[in-house]
């Protein structure tokens, strides 16, 4: 064993069913602090679904108390439930605020996660893979190597993401330390195939209601069908085309859907009201009250109820720290078509982009994995970001 303070601990023993301790789950990642594939894998057999994060949150905060002790720069950790934030106090010109979230959609037997061979690639497969303890792994590793970086850093770990926005960690930090968040240019972790995707979307939700009589089906002619009558708004639907919005030099493509509808009263009554739950993604040069406009425009007379919207976020990719960021990642910035929470940094005042490894298109879902070289690579181009004079260590032999 190494003498040096600084050294990984091995992880403890813990009996067979037994429930690990933070000290053991922390252990067990810090071991895996210079190999970011075999940290993801550790980090999914965490399992932390939406609501059930303290395990995981307790773990990351002894890992970033580790790196806090090493020979890199010191670090002040704050929590807010189960949202654990680290930042550097370098005194430098700019500071980098790096966030991923911690928490999953419900498994569907991929926990504990594997790894496997598709296509030819190696992946790690398993809940949360790409959506994104990869993301995770990519933070922390960076973390554990940094020694002198030329920005200040934040690092931010957050609960509750994948459920209702108002349990968001990152919302909630926003609310009640909102300095926590400050910085000059935020990187999401999410999964982008490690390339950069700026900014994002906006999303509204409106109900568009029609109205009828009621009446007996045998005698519809005494009533008047409201079902009948969302004809209407189906066919505007249907017959639309998508804009397809430049911003900031990024396409960003709309899209509007009908996502629910309902109606009726029984099998033998013509219905008086019939709803359709329509969803739209709205390209961030429209504010959401801007969104709600073209709505109720599009489909006067019929009338409209907003049930939930989110701003978008413009990348802000002119910005000095954004251009150095494109300059060390490389590639062409593609547009993000969904939401993220870079919008909540984008409300703050800073503009922030998405990068991280994995494919979104596997998210949620049964096979969820990420590609191993794409942690690599990803972690990689995030140190070499942070700090141009090093390269990320060298990951064990596989």
């Amino acid at each position: 064993m190494s003498s040096d303070p600084h050294d990984p601990a091995p992880a403890a023993e813990t009996a067979p069913g037994a429930h690990p301790t933070p000290d053991a789950d922390a252990a067990r990642l810090i071991e895996a602090l210079a190999d970011p594939v075999e940290l993801t894998a550790r980090l999914c057999d965490i399992p932390s679904v939406s609501g059930d994060e303290a395990r995981l949150a307790d773990a990351v905060a002894g890992v970033l108390a580790h790196i806090s002790a090493g020979p890199g720069p010191d670090l002040d950790i704050h929590r807010d439930g189960d949202t654990v934030v680290a930042a550097t106090r370098l005194g430098r010109g700019e500071r980098i605020v790096i966030a991923g979230h911690l928490d999953t959609v419900p498994i569907e037997d991929n926990v504990p996660a594997e790894r496997r061979t598709l296509d030819g690639a190696e992946v790690i497969w398993g809940r949360g893979a790409c959506d994104m303890k990869a993301g995770v792994a990519m933070q922390l590793c960076t973390a554990a190597a940094l020694r002198s970086p030329e920005r200040d850093v934040t690092w931010i770990f957050y609960d509750h993401e994948e459920v209702e926005a108002e349990l968001n960690g990152l919302g909630r930090v926003a609310r009640s330390h909102p300095e926590w968040l400050a910085g000059d240019f935020a990187i999401l972790g999410e999964p982008s195939n490690a390339g950069i995707e700026g900014g994002c979307n906006g999303t509204i939700r409106i109900e568009v209601t029609t109205e009828g009589v009621r009446a007996h089906s045998a005698r519809a002619f005494t009533g008047v069908n409201a079902i009948h009558r969302a004809a209407d708004i189906l066919t505007r639907l249907a017959e639309h085309t998508p804009d397809t919005v430049t911003v900031d030099g990024l396409e960003y493509r709309e899209s509007l859907s009908a996502v629910g509808i309902h109606g009726g009263v029984a099998g033998n009554v013509i219905p008086d009201a019939c709803t359709v739950v329509v969803n739209y993604r709205f390209a961030p040069d429209k504010s959401a009250a801007d969104a709600e406009a073209h709505l109720a425009a599009f489909f006067a007379p019929h009338p409209i109820r907003v049930t939930d919207s989110a701003e978008g976020a413009r990348p802000g990719l002119d910005q000095p720290a954004a251009r150095a960021f494109i300059d060390a990642i490389g590639g062409e910035p593609q547009a993000k078509l969904g939401w993220t929470d870079v919008a909540r940094f984008s409300a703050l005042g800073i503009p922030a982009v998405n990068f991280g490894p994995g494919s979104p298109l596997f998210a949620h879902k049964a096979d969820e994995h990420v590609p191993c070289a794409e942690v690599e690579s990803a972690s990689a181009d995030l140190l070499r970001f942070l700090e141009p004079a090093r390269s990320a260590p060298e990951a064990p032999a596989r």
